[in-house]
């Protein structure tokens, strides 16, 4: 049986988190050092909000924080926010002024049906689409940490971002179900030609 209350929700619930999720990438932060005080990071698939909330304390103040997702935020302080989905969203709504990001994030996943081929299909969906923006928005020396679902394709999209970026790591983070076929893409350093000021 599926322990959802488990260690990691409890302890969201009492430091104030939206969800247990943040815990995956407080350890990711805490490994790599990527979100940093005054940086400019875009989040996608930011609902309900606990990875906003996170990235919203480690930027501080001179940072700047767009968030996009299609369901609500919990909490929008400190936080550009954008209702949209992912494939409707444009670079220039992103933009909000700001001329590179230094980290985008996306935790987005399908909606899932039950079938492991379409949902790791719809998964690899979202992540070439976090792809993209991350090249096109992308400081020079910026990261791009992204969920996937493992499966057959997972490869093919690990060795696009290989080309793209000149670092590519995958991480599972221990506070990841153990049962979950999630694991993260950390990438970093853009390499790929395009038209970004």
């Amino acid at each position: 049986m599926k322990k959802l209350h488990d260690h990691y929700f409890k302890k969201a619930k009492d430091e104030g988190y939206a969800a247990r999720s943040v815990y995956k990438l407080k350890e990711a932060n805490e490994k790599y050092g990527f979100i940093r005080a005054g940086y400019a990071v875009l989040d996608l698939g930011a609902s309900p909000g606990s990875w906003t909330q996170y990235v919203v304390e480690q930027v501080g103040m001179n940072g700047k924080v767009v968030a996009v997702d299609i369901n609500p935020l919990k909490n929008k302080t400190g936080v550009i926010f954008l209702q949209k989905s992912v494939f409707d969203v444009t670079q220039e709504d992103i933009k909000q002024g700001i001329g590179g990001f230094d980290v985008i994030l996306s935790d987005m996943a399908p909606r899932t049906t039950g079938a492991k081929d379409v949902d790791h299909l719809r998964s690899i969906a979202l992540c070439e689409r976090a792809l993209e923006l991350s090249i096109a928005l992308l400081k020079n020396n910026g990261v791009f940490f992204c969920k996937i679902f493992q499966g057959r394709d997972m490869d093919a999209f690990v060795r696009t971002c290989r080309e793209a970026f000149r670092e590519v790591r995958l991480f599972k983070p221990k506070s990841s179900r153990s049962e979950s076929v999630e694991i993260f893409v950390f990438a970093r350093g853009v390499t790929t030609l395009r038209s970004v000021s």
